[in-house]
């Protein structure tokens, strides 16, 4: 099976091709959030250096969120297009659940996250068992010092990921003085295209017409809209239309 995986949630852009478990091609960049422009362009040339071309793919895969609005629109609707175009598979994967799985095994917690502005972070934890990666806190939308207090309960060790993580540093001084953490170096920091292929493969596809971001909080437009009809908190119903 060829994959294609593309991740565009956060300010990394990361894009690559597998053929089953072997990597073909992989390009990731952090110099800028303009995935608009730049994402195309990568997906490009990411085929060419695997010498195949778009209808070679058998599966897209692409980072489902939660990170940037503007992002996960991005990627999720050019995983979309591509996938309806070429009529191949389509599979989505948590943008978390990426760093997580690139970590090596340890007795830690791992603890990937993403800065959700106003101290709030988009976090999940996990946690290897038996050579594979168990959830030990969904991936959720919640204050840094919310999360602090959750990991403070615990008696393992921490590995906050991600190149959000030092933006906190002073806060996890404050909130978990007693707790033995650590920040994971650089080279974990950044999403891999080739791990989100690995996690797509294993995956089954989604309804291509249904499949939407992970925002896991509510857009700016329905923030507003709720706040000029504070009435439709009681239904479920969403009143944007999501990609």
């Amino acid at each position: 099976m060829k994959l294609l995986a593309i991740d565009t949630s956060n300010q990394p852009l990361s894009v690559a091709v597998a053929e089953d478990n072997k990597l073909l091609a992989e390009v990731t960049t952090c110099v800028t959030k303009n995935h608009s422009v730049t994402l195309m362009p990568t997906i490009k040339e990411v085929l060419k250096a695997a010498q195949l071309e778009i209808k070679d793919i058998d599966r897209v895969v692409v980072a489902q969120g939660p990170g940037s609005y503007t992002g996960l629109r991005i990627g999720v609707t050019t995983a979309k297009t591509l996938a309806f175009t070429i009529q191949k598979e389509l599979v989505g994967v948590s943008s978390l659940a990426i760093l997580a799985n690139a970590y090596p095994q340890t007795d830690a917690l791992l603890v990937p996250l993403f800065d959700a502005r106003r101290e709030n972070v988009f976090a999940a934890v996990y946690k290897w068992q038996k050579d594979e990666l168990q959830v030990i806190l969904e991936e959720q939308h919640l204050s840094i010092q919310e999360l602090c207090q959750k990991l403070a309960k615990r008696r393992e060790r921490i590995i906050f990921i991600g190149i959000d993580s030092n933006k906190f540093s002073k806060i996890f001084q404050v909130e978990l003085t007693m707790k033995k953490y650590s920040i994971a170096p650089e080279q974990f920091a950044y999403p891999s295209g080739f791990v989100l292929t690995q996690l797509g493969r294993q995956m089954k596809p989604v309804q291509i017409s249904d499949f939407v971001p992970r925002y896991l909080r509510l857009t700016q437009a329905e923030t507003q809209w709720l706040q000029n009809n504070p009435e439709g908190k009681k239904y479920d119903e969403s009143y944007v239309k999501k990609i």
